[in-house]
C-alpha cells in the first residue's frame, strides 16, 4: 500500500544522511518516477524533505525534524534491533528491515556510534559449527513465512523416521527454532492434530492459495499441554573427566557430583525418547549409564549392532 510505503520512506530518510531516488525505488520495487511522487506527498504533508543533486546526491530530511526517544531507554532500543536483525538473517523480509531502520531512527544522535559498536561485538548465529544454511533452507523459510503472513495453507512431502515420504497439507502456525534446527508447527489435515515438522524433512514445499479461517491454538500453549502428558525419568549418568567441558555447558551444576578421580555423576530428568539415547550415544566411551536400568540394556543394545558393522 502506497501509504505504507510513504512511511517507509520518512523512517528510512530519518535514520540515514541521504538515500538516492535509484535505491529507494529498488528497495520498494517501483519506478523513480513513484518515489519523486512519494517525496512530494510527503513534502506536502509537512515532512521537510530536501534533495542534493551530484554522484553523492540524494534526498535527505532536514535535521531540524525530530522524533520523540523518551518512551524507549537506549537499552530497550539495542534488545528491539538485535532481536530484529536476527529474525530478519533467516527471512530476509523488508517488513522486519523497515522496521529495524523505525527504531534506529529514534537512537539519538550521540549513542549511535556507542549503538554501532555494540552491533560489532555481537553476532548471533543459529548454525552449529562446520555447518552452513543453504539457499534452499532459506527458500523455506520464506515460503512458510508468508504463508503465515497471509493465512495460507501449505503442502509438502515429509520424510518419516523410515525414510517414506508422505504428503502433507497443513495450516501452519509457528516457525520453530529448537535444538540447532528450525520447525514449523501446523495442523495436519491429514492427521486432524497438530504436528511439529522439521524443515529438513520437508521436500515439495507449496504455498497454496487456499486462506485459512480457523483460529489455532499458540506453540507455547500446544507444548505445556503436551508436557503435562508426559512422564519424565530419572537418569544417572557417569562422565569421563575428558568431557566434563561439555557436561557443563549443557547439564545444571547442582545436577552433577565431581568424583575424586576427576570424573562426575549427573543425576537428572529426562522425558525417554530416541534424542535421549542419541545424546548419550554422542559422548561415545566417555558415558556409562549407571540407572535406569532398561536405559542402560537399550544403549548396550545399540552400542552392540555399531560393533558389529565394523567387525
Amino acid at each position: 500500500m502506497k501509504i505504507n510505503r510513504l512511511l517507509a520512506i520518512v523512517v528510512i530518510l530519518l535514520n540515514r544522511k541521504k538515500i538516492s531516488a535509484v535505491e529507494l525505488a529498488e528497495k520498494f520495487e517501483v519506478s523513480v518516477r513513484t518515489i519523486y511522487r512519494d517525496v512530494e506527498a510527503i513534502n506536502m504533508a509537512g515532512i521537510p524533505i530536501a534533495s542534493k543533486q551530484g554522484n553523492n546526491g540524494g534526498f535527505y530530511i532536514l535535521d531540524n525534524y525530530k522524533i520523540s526517544h523518551q518512551f524507549l531507554t537506549l537499552e530497550d532500543m539495542i534488545s528491539i534491533v538485535e532481536a530484529l536483525k536476527n529474525i530478519n538473517g533467516v527471512l530476509n523480509d523488508k517488513n522486519v528491515e523497515i522496521a529495524m531502520e523505525k527504531v534506529k531512527s529514534i537512537i539519538p544522535c550521540n549513542k549511535k556510534d556507542t549503538v554501532d559498536l555494540y552491533f560489532k561485538r555481537i553476532f548471533i548465529d543459529t548454525l552449529p559449527w562446520g555447518f552452513k544454511r543453504s539457499e534452499n533452507e532459506n527458500i523455506k523459510y520464506k515460503i512458510i513465512y508468508d504463508a503465515l503472513q497471509y493465512n495460507r495453507y501449505i503442502s509438502f512431502n515429509y520424510r518419516n523416521t523410515k525414510g517414506e515420504y508422505i504428503f502433507r497439507k497443513v495450516e501452519p502456525v509457528t516457525l520453530v527454532f529448537k535444538g540447532f534446527s528450525w520447525y514449523i508447527f501446523s495442523f495436519c489435515t491429514l492427521r486432524k492434530d497438530y504436528r511439529i515438522f522439521k524443515l529438513s524433512r520437508i521436500d515439495g514445499l507449496k504455498a497454496l492459495d487456499e486462506k485459512i479461517y480457523k483460529f489455532r491454538i499458540s506453540y507455547g500453549e500446544y507444548i505445556k499441554a503436551d508436557d503435562s502428558k508426559k512422564v519424565s525419568t530419572k537418569l544417572s549418568l557417569k562422565f569421563s573427566e575428558k568431557v566434563k567441558y561439555r557436561i557443563q555447558d549443557y547439564f545444571d551444576e547442582d545436577e552433577m557430583t565431581f568424583l575424586e578421580d576427576g570424573n562426575v555423576i549427573v543425576n537428572t530428568e529426562v522425558i525417554e525418547d530416541n534424542w535421549v539415547y542419541s545424546m548419550i550415544l554422542s559422548y561415545g566411551e566417555y558415558v556409562e549409564v549407571l540407572k535406569p536400568g532398561r536405559i542402560r540394556e537399550i544403549i548396550k543394545e545399540k552400542c552392540k549392532k555399531v560393533s558389529n558393522m565394523y567387525k
